[in-house]
């Protein structure tokens, strides 16, 4: 008899791989977009996944695009629904509904892939937000930054992976910033339609970022992890890298871990797993946002070694409304990090040292996405970053020191070009928004 298959909505490569560990083969269903399917080579990349049974095309990121599809596949009778990237939560939620199964809620996924409404309900209540305004254009902006002076960011209201977002220290740079952050292209990562353009403008809050990872039940924590971010240094609020778990103050810990727990009772958010990103200054926790899927960039496989906890198998085991074996653990056994690489824009002329940097002090996993004749374009998102490298050890400090120590190992060098115009995605790894 053949299992009632599990749905994965947005083509995640090591979703698979993870899915593999516990699903039997020919169980897993993935849905994506029909222009990301061709662009990325989707359908030859499930069919080599034993674990997949198959790719079904469809439109999911339009209005109504998970009831056509129950209306459609209603007979598919899955045991479990997951959004595996940023886009595809509302109708991963709806889906959900649809068939009767466990999930975040439509209503909440809504909320959260929405950043002006997230920031009105939250803010409503009693959580910390920056002051924040819908704008249509520069002079929108001006009007903001004459009310509110000092610095600020512009970014989109809809999109991911820091794509369109910038910081803006002067109104001088209005205009060049805004040209600048309209230019939103995911290349490959997205269907070739677009996206409606939805800016911000919002106060910048200078502090500490952090991110909380919470895999929820029923509305109810079940386990939570608190991950320290690094930025590149620039006017692009854009990942470095990341440690789990921070090493924080215990009354700092519980603020985050509360303000998330918050943020989810505001939302109503039901059952799955979080990524909620807050800066913390003076004592006080600002939202940036929260997603309603798994951190990317590499968060969950740190998540994973540093505790250690089989979280994409609880997720998934609460998803199909099953009770989880035993309690999640409460408290980490060692540290865990990601370095991420980049470099001058330009054509790649000659790489070297990957070998080393995979083979240094803690390393257990890296890669370099580029090799002689490919481009490298401007760090405007992390799209553009080039490579990673993940580190164990005992302490917080040393896997941040290890890690990016090791990507100093490698050296790649380029024929330097002009700034990038268009500036699309390229396809590494299909994990890069945390």
């Amino acid at each position: 008899m053949t299992s009632r298959p599990v749905i994965m909505v947005g083509f995640v490569p090591v979703a698979l791989t993870s899915l593999a560990e516990f699903q039997p083969p020919g169980s897993v269903i993935v849905i994506e977009e029909p222009d990301v399917i061709r662009k990325r080579d989707v359908a030859e990349k499930v069919r080599d996944a034993p674990v997949a049974r198959g790719v079904i095309p469809w439109e999911y990121q339009v209005a109504g695009a998970a009831d056509a599809f129950y209306n459609t596949h209603s007979d598919l009778d899955p045991v479990a629904i997951a959004p595996l990237q940023e886009y595809a939560t509302p109708f991963a939620a709806r889906l959900a509904e649809r068939f009767g199964l466990p999930g975040a809620g439509f209503g909440a996924v809504e909320l959260l892939r929405n950043k002006a409404l997230l920031r009105t309900v939250t803010a409503a209540a009693g959580i910390a937000n920056p002051e924040s305004e819908t704008v249509t254009g520069v002079q929108d902006v001006l009007r903001f930054m004459s009310a509110h002076p000092g610095r600020v960011v512009l970014k989109p209201a809809n999109r991911q992976a820091a794509v369109g977002t910038r910081i803006v220290d002067h109104p001088d740079q209005v205009e060049q910033a805004w040209s600048e952050c309209v230019l939103q292209d995911e290349g490959v990562m997205v269907p070739d339609r677009g996206f409606p353009l939805h800016m911000l403008v919002e106060r910048y809050v200078h502090g500490h970022e952090y991110s909380v990872e919470m895999l929820v039940d029923k509305g109810e924590q079940v386990f939570a992890n608190i991950t320290d971010k690094v930025l590149f240094a620039g006017d692009r609020p854009i990942e470095a890298g990341h440690v789990v778990p921070a090493d924080l103050p215990a009354a700092t810990a519980e603020l985050l871990l509360d303000q998330t727990r918050q943020v989810l009772r505001a939302v109503g958010f039901g059952t799955g797993i979080v990524h909620c990103e807050w800066i913390v200054t003076d004592g006080v926790s600002y939202l940036v946002e929260c997603a309603g899927r798994f951190a990317g960039d590499g968060i969950i496989d740190l998540v994973e070694r540093a505790y250690p906890v089989e979280l994409v198998r609880a997720f998934w085991t609460l998803l199909r409304g099953e009770p989880l074996p035993h309690p999640l653990p409460t408290r980490a056994e060692q540290a865990a990090a990601v370095a991420f690489l980049h470099g001058e824009p330009g054509e790649v002329l000659h790489v070297a040292g990957l070998e080393e940097m995979t083979s240094a002090p803690g390393v257990v996993s890296g890669y370099l996405g580029v090799q002689p004749g490919d481009r490298i374009r401007e760090l405007r998102s992390s799209w553009d970053r080039i490579g990673a490298v993940t580190v164990v050890s005992p302490t917080a400090e040393e896997a941040l020191r290890r890690a990016q120590d090791a990507t100093r190992l490698v050296q790649v060098k380029v024929q330097p070009a002009a700034p990038d115009t268009e500036h699309p995605a390229a396809d590494q790894t299909g994990e890069a928004t945390a």
